[in-house]
């Protein structure tokens, strides 16, 4: 299969969509298929540009609009999207996010060409606020011609069935995956001594990922000298923490470390024992995912698919409030004591034994770093990922394809008149384009990618035999006619 992933989100930016986009393409080329990103240009890193294993990535130059996101005009980039997908060859267009207009734009353009679409959604919505209801509306829209959907746990399943009412059957649910192999644990990088306690915090620092929940816990902790918060991740909420951090003392406890790097990610938390998530909405979290797999004990808060992401002994689930995620906090805390073997009196005074007994939800299995490590790898792994996908994919396939006037109808269901008008001038657009730039005047790609080929070397090695022989054959020709 020949496939095309579509997303405004792509690198150099650095987040759970852009990781998703780039593990899943490795995994599809590994396996045989060709794969191709379409995102928009990053500054100057424009054009066409090769990734590990030979991903092809075409930065359209677009400018942004918003949020790393493209103006959404529906029709300026139909020529050029036409050209890359008939250049490329696509069976397949694989649009992800629903803030990506990109991907929305390319979908559209690759059901009017013919071709098959599937849609991954990777966040949840709300339906109350202006913002949700123009977001949803618009995602009734695109999908009403989408062959099929993706979500990544059974909770986005059940927002994106509801928002985009989209038929349930047509809705599959595959999961992320984490890297286990690299995500591993590294015990001899935690604190040497007995007593230090290092609780890392990575996300971006916006409302949604809970920053404000977390400002309210350090104030609560500060009356515990060996517990440490090494927070990575930068956003508006940040100077809210650095304020927190100083009004309370605790400069020497609370380290920012601002933005960073996705390959950085696991030299930081390997560095602590348990791992604090705040979201106040999240569809799936990698975040708890990879920091489980580096042998870290999980808390988080218990909003959207979290509740489904990890099993019960890896994480400590609590209401999204200061209070509950602190007691959260606390029962992590006694755990690692626990494991760390230390002993009421040397937290006489630090009011450890203060505190009241919290019950747990969970059960402490006293799972070493390893343990959660090989549990984590078990569960998800990009391989079981990419084999859904691909029965995905064929189901897709074996579906018709979309005519100008099913789109319409489709399109009429959602109550949103006015865009069929849109529909119908893209179509006008791309006959015109048919005319204008004839299909057998654009130059196919070559389908076969050298970079995965086993015997990469050994072509390579006989071809540069072949050029030889060319060479000293036609030397031998002039040689003779002079």
């Amino acid at each position: 299969m020949k496939i095309c992933m579509a997303s405004d989100f792509f690198y150099p930016n650095m987040g759970g969509v852009e990781e998703h986009i780039f593990n899943l393409s490795q995994c599809l080329l590994a396996r045989g298929h060709n794969v191709i990103v379409i995102t928009h240009s990053y500054g100057d890193r424009k054009g066409v540009r090769y990734m590990t294993n030979g991903l092809k990535v075409y930065y359209v130059p677009i400018k942004v609009f918003y949020n790393q996101v493209v103006l959404p005009t529906m029709i300026c980039n139909i020529p050029l999207l036409r050209y890359i997908l008939l250049r490329e060859q696509i069976d397949i267009v694989h649009g992800h996010s629903a803030f990506s207009t990109l991907a929305h734009e390319t979908m559209n353009v690759a059901q009017l060409l013919g071709l098959r679409s599937v849609f991954t959604d990777h966040s949840l919505f709300g339906f109350a606020d202006l913002s949700a209801v123009v977001t949803n509306k618009f995602l009734e829209i695109s999908l009403a011609n989408c062959n099929h959907c993706v979500c990544v746990s059974h909770t986005g399943k059940e927002n994106t069935v509801l928002r985009a009412k989209v038929h349930q059957d047509k809705v599959s649910v595959i999961p992320n995956a984490v890297d286990t192999a690299y995500f591993t644990p590294n015990p001899c990088r935690r604190p040497n001594d007995d007593e230090t306690i290092n609780i890392v915090v990575v996300s971006r620092l916006v409302y949604r990922k809970g920053v404000d929940l977390l400002a309210g816990i350090l104030p609560k902790l500060k009356h515990l000298p060996h517990v440490h918060f090494i927070i990575g991740g930068d956003g508006p909420k940040r100077a809210l923490l650095e304020e927190i951090r100083e009004r309370n003392n605790m400069q020497d406890r609370v380290v920012m470390l601002g933005a960073l790097e996705h390959a950085k990610v696991r030299d930081v938390l390997v560095q602590g024992h348990i791992f604090l998530n705040t979201s106040l909405t999240e569809a799936y979290c990698m975040a708890i995912v990879e920091a489980a797999a580096c042998g870290l004990q999980v808390v988080s808060t218990k909003v959207g698919g979290i509740p489904e992401v990890l099993p019960a002994s890896l994480i400590i689930l609590t209401e999204p409030t200061v209070d509950s995620v602190y007691r959260g906090l606390r029962e992590a805390i006694r755990r690692e004591m626990e494991k760390k073997q230390i002993t009421s009196a040397r937290y006489a005074n630090g009011s450890i034994d203060a505190l009241a007994p919290t019950p747990s939800e969970t059960s402490y299995a006293g799972l070493c770093a390893f343990e959660r490590n090989q549990i984590v790898a078990n569960l998800y792994n990009w391989n079981n990922v990419t084999e859904r996908t691909e029965k995905v994919y064929r189901t897709a396939l074996r579906e018709a394809p979309a005519t100008l006037e099913s789109m319409m109808k489709n399109v009429l269901k959602s109550g949103v008149w006015p865009f069929v008008l849109v529909i119908a001038l893209c179509h006008l657009i791309l006959r015109f384009l048919d005319w204008f730039v004839p299909r057998k005047h654009i130059d196919l790609c070559h389908s076969e990618n050298p970079f995965l080929s086993p015997d990469c070397k050994r072509h390579q090695r006989r071809s540069s035999d072949d050029n030889a022989a060319l060479i000293t054959a036609v030397r031998r020709k002039r040689e003779k006619f002079s």
